[in-house]
């Protein structure tokens, strides 16, 4: 084994390391060329097999450092983009919607500012879907949890301020707290959740939501990008990228027990959720929870999962109601997977993976037969008309075929026409806004990206017939 990196890794029996930060351009170059991998030094390597070595793995690597690269270089002018766009769209918003009532407002000195910390400023996602109330379905529907899950996923974009307010004022829960986590490999605070608790008669649920990628975070997408993978023994290869994003220390990997750390950093995802959950399901015997998470945070909200069924965390394990995922990536490899479907029948524990119609993400990283990502469990996939097919694997898995692009054009362009007509179908909780419509518009270019907005997610949840495919496995 070859190694140039003072980490530990003996928690891993076999890894695949990439190291955007050492890779030049002509190192990077010789990987599309080189079957030796191991032998650049911006991957690092330990495995039983020759995986690695072949050209569609290699062009894989070669994708995800360029990408990587290419973000850290833009990080900071991409990161004011995104503000400046986000800051534009409240702006407009404030001021009643319309771009010509700014300049009126001004003159007449009534021009409202947004402020980032206010509970009325939205995210861009927000901005995409800006519904929040829970009423439209009743708590003792088969619907409500994963109606909840998905707009507590949608809200955990969202500043503390809106949270605070939504959850309190407008879902009539208890707000626990938006936290902000530890990347020790990135070096910063970039994992978020909310945490929510659901008091209905007897039955408390808290609701643990993983923020997603932001559109102009890099270190977001850097981790969705990075395919590293570490090799757990008795569970399998998983997603390196989401395993850094949840809290994997460099020198002791996933102990149980978190150990000495220095105070001043903030403090891991999963032990943090652990510890809270920990304690309140301890003070309340009838309480129980569930995980969720769009995009990124679907795939950390399974991760969660799999983390505490490798602790063999008893008392949490037997109060998980459900994991709920809407356009989760993919996590870990098919040994990964069958461990995962072992282990969530064992403890009864419900996991459904929300796909809606051409999303991309949940297609990424192309599975071919040389990839070692995987997807598992029940797949709930929707097509444009919230139609309900039951899978074990995602829909039109040759997403990157030139032979499906027309298709998916067409399909497109009807979604752009549905957005005019949805209100008068379904009425005025599904009004779709001018900003939801321009990104619409990029499925004519990208297509499936659209797709991956939460908007559809919570339409497919509340008139999507799912009600017979919510039993315990």
């Amino acid at each position: 084994m070859e190694t140039n990196c003072n980490c530990n890794k003996s928690f891993a029996d076999s890894y695949m390391l990439l190291k955007p930060d050492d890779a030049g351009f002509f190192d990077l170059l010789r990987i599309l060329i080189s079957r030796k991998v191991s032998h650049r030094k911006f991957v690092e390597s330990h495995v039983d097999d020759d995986l690695e070595q072949s050209l569609g793995h290699r062009w894989l690597i070669f994708i995800s450092v360029s990408a990587q690269k290419l973000l850290q270089l833009v990080a900071k002018p991409l990161s004011l983009f995104g503000t400046w766009i986000e800051h534009f769209i409240n702006l407009v918003a404030l001021n009643g919607g319309l771009l010509i009532r700014l300049v009126p407002n001004l003159i007449k000195g009534k021009l409202v500012l947004p402020d980032p910390k206010s509970e009325k400023y939205l995210s861009l996602i927000g901005n995409l879907d800006v519904r929040i109330k829970l009423d439209v379905v009743d708590r003792e529907d088969c619907k409500y949890y994963p109606a909840l899950s998905m707009m507590a996923s949608k809200a955990s974009y969202e500043n503390e301020a809106f949270l605070k307010t939504t959850v309190e004022d407008n879902w009539k829960m208890e707000f626990v707290g938006l936290y902000n986590c530890f990347n020790e490999y990135q070096g910063k605070a970039t994992t978020q959740f909310l945490i929510a608790l659901d008091k209905h008669q007897d039955r408390h649920t808290y609701v643990v939501a993983f923020r997603g990628t932001e559109p102009f975070h890099a270190d977001a997408w850097c981790t969705d990008l990075d395919i590293s993978w570490y090799g757990i023994p008795g569970v399998g290869r998983i997603h390196g990228g989401f395993m850094k994003a949840l809290g994997l220390q460099r020198n002791v990997g996933w102990p149980k027990e978190i150990g000495e750390r220095d105070e001043s950093l903030p403090p891991l995802a999963y032990y943090l959720i652990r510890d809270i959950l920990r304690q309140g399901l301890s003070e309340n015997k009838k309480a129980k929870f569930i995980v969720t998470g769009h995009s990124l945070g679907g795939a950390l909200a399974i991760l969660f999962g799999t983390i505490l069924c490798l602790h063999d965390e008893a008392l949490l394990l037997e109060r998980l109601e459900g994991i709920y995922t809407f356009g989760q990536p993919r996590v870990g490899d098919e040994v990964y997977a069958t461990y995962m479907r072992q282990k969530l029948k064992e403890h009864s524990v419900r996991y459904r993976r929300f796909v809606y119609c051409n999303d991309l993400v949940p297609r990424l990283p192309y599975d071919d037969q040389e990839m070692m990502f995987k997807h598992f469990g029940t797949c709930l996939f929707f097509n444009r008309r919230y139609e309900l097919e039951v899978l074990e694997e995602e829909p039109n898995k040759n997403y990157f075929s030139p032979w499906c692009m027309i298709p998916m054009m067409l399909n497109a362009i009807l979604e752009l026409i549905r957005s005019f007509v949805i209100v008068y179908q379904n009425g005025p909780y599904y009004r779709e806004g001018w900003f939801l419509f321009g990104f619409r518009t990029i499925g004519l270019i990208i297509p499936g990206l659209p797709s991956h907005g939460p908007q559809d997610y919570i339409n497919s949840t509340l008139l999507g017939t799912i009600e017979k495919h919510f039993k315990v496995e």
